[in-house]
């Protein structure tokens, strides 16, 4: 279980997800080696050893970065587990590479200036889930 972002290049004049047409298709965004290039930027310790599924380590959260499996690509995704220090380092990695994301647990696009919003509401549902498989 996880907070899942979902990078692409939308179209930057749409202001909410309910605006993106029914016929969009991402454009790319690089090959993969570019992405992951751009990643270690921001953080060097970055483990692409699986090229399809890089693992970003921090000191209380982890976030594991799926690129898949093609050399061109139109999107990717993280998938977010611990604190709010991950948010901002989600943020960081999509604002260098220029794209917009959106953020599954608002429903909308990420907002760098509320970023932890998203993880934080992922938090409290997956707290509720395992109380309730506790009871």
């Amino acid at each position: 279980m996880s907070w899942d972002v979902f990078v692409q290049h939308f179209p930057p004049d749409i202001k909410s997800v309910a605006e993106i047409p029914d016929n969009f298709v991402s454009q790319p965004i690089g090959t993969r080696e570019e992405i992951i290039t751009k990643i270690k930027q921001i953080v060097p310790t970055a483990n692409f050893s699986d090229k399809a599924w890089g693992i970003i380590d921090g000191s209380d959260f982890s976030i594991e970065v799926n690129l898949g499996n093609k050399d061109l690509l139109t999107g990717f995704a993280f998938h977010v587990r611990g604190s709010d220090t991950a948010a901002a380092c989600v943020i960081e990695i999509f604002e260098l590479l220029d794209l917009r994301a959106f953020d599954t647990a608002t429903g909308d696009f990420l907002n760098p200036n509320q970023a932890a919003k998203g993880l934080q509401h992922w938090r409290t549902y997956r707290d509720k889930i395992l109380s309730q498989k506790i009871q």
